[in-house]
């Protein structure tokens, strides 16, 4: 079987394409033929050692997995099977979707749900569990279309335009912000009303509490952006906090909190529960299923995976990056 492979030589991360033996792959519950995978940008950290994502060298990259059961030991999953495989500890330190065949604990994997195939469950993947999440957490916290406006930052990414996607369809006035003015035209045919451009904002003089405009909020960069979106959430709101691509670094206030009644909610798509996981993926399958999945994905052949790490890392593509293992 082909595998994509990390290893740390002389100290090193160097990855590259190698010939397995299904037994040499890591024990599990559940042998799965792969389909597709994606890559995400901590697949590029991991696979180019620009990130210390990979806790076990070596390591079959490769975090998010859909394909076939091949062989199972758990009467709940049988050869034939349909079945997705995202998170936990996939790719990071245990072999991954980057190759023909994975082995995974049972309770590590979701029967694909009707209403998604083998491959529209990789146009999602992480990146679309994570905004279905964020939705399901601000939904929870009292979010409405009448509340107002929603905000997504780092929008034309796979989080982002999966998130900007999904809150249009249900009704939300969605501002896509982002730092690509060339990419207007495409976040307004996913669905944003407005496009707003990280240039125009002035995160010199961030108040402890600005003008009430965000209902909602879907973070994606954290840093000054996220303490700006605190400071001008409108009474009530919610604001998910997902990731951290322009800084790990939050510096903010308690009134945005205590005088406004604004939720803050951590999405950790990682070690979310598996009632969790399955209920946010039957979403993801029908009230929150995309509109405009053909539109934010591109496809690579599993000998061509090398070759979007680089424009990953440079954010020079938008949307998700589908990776045919098996097809």
């Amino acid at each position: 079987m082909k595998a994509y492979r990390i290893f740390e030589e002389e100290g090193k991360v160097a990855s590259r394409f190698v010939d397995m033996k299904p037994e040499e792959l890591d024990s599990g519950d559940v042998t799965i033929k792969v389909a597709y995978s994606s890559v995400n940008f901590k697949d590029a950290l991991a696979a180019t050692g620009a990130g210390k994502i990979i806790r076990r060298f070596p390591c079959n990259g490769g975090i998010d997995l859909s394909g076939t059961v091949e062989q199972s030991n758990d009467a709940r999953f049988k050869p034939g099977d349909e079945v997705i495989a995202t998170s936990y500890d996939i790719g990071v330190s245990r072999d991954g979707g980057y190759a023909e065949l994975c082995k995974v604990p049972a309770d590590w994997v979701v029967p694909m749900p009707a209403g998604l195939d083998l491959y529209s469950a990789m146009v999602l993947g992480t990146a679309g569990f994570t905004a279905g999440l964020a939705v399901e957490r601000m939904e929870h916290d009292g979010l409405k279309p009448e509340n107002g406006p929603v905000i997504v930052t780092g929008a034309t990414g796979g989080v982002g335009s999966v998130a900007v996607d999904i809150l249009a369809a249900s009704g939300y006035h969605v501002v896509a912000l982002t730092g690509k003015e060339a990419q207007t035209d495409y976040l307004k045919k996913l669905g944003a009303k407005e496009v707003m451009l990280r240039s125009s904002l002035d995160l010199a003089k961030i108040r402890p509490l600005g003008k009430e405009t965000w209902a909602g909020a879907v973070d994606n960069l954290g840093g000054d952006v996220l303490s700006w979106i605190a400071s001008t959430m409108k009474v009530g709101g919610a604001l998910a906090s997902i990731g951290l691509a322009a800084s790990h670094e939050f510096k903010t206030t308690v009134m945005p909190f205590i005088l406004r009644g604004v939720s803050l909610v951590g999405i950790d798509s990682v070690n979310a529960m598996m009632d969790v996981r399955n209920h946010v993926w039957q979403r993801l399958a029908t009230d929150l299923k995309p509109q405009h999945l053909d539109a934010m994905a591109s496809m690579v052949e599993f000998a061509d995976l090398p070759g979007v790490f680089d424009n990953i890392l440079k954010a020079n593509t938008k949307g998700r990056t589908v990776v045919r293992i098996g097809g």
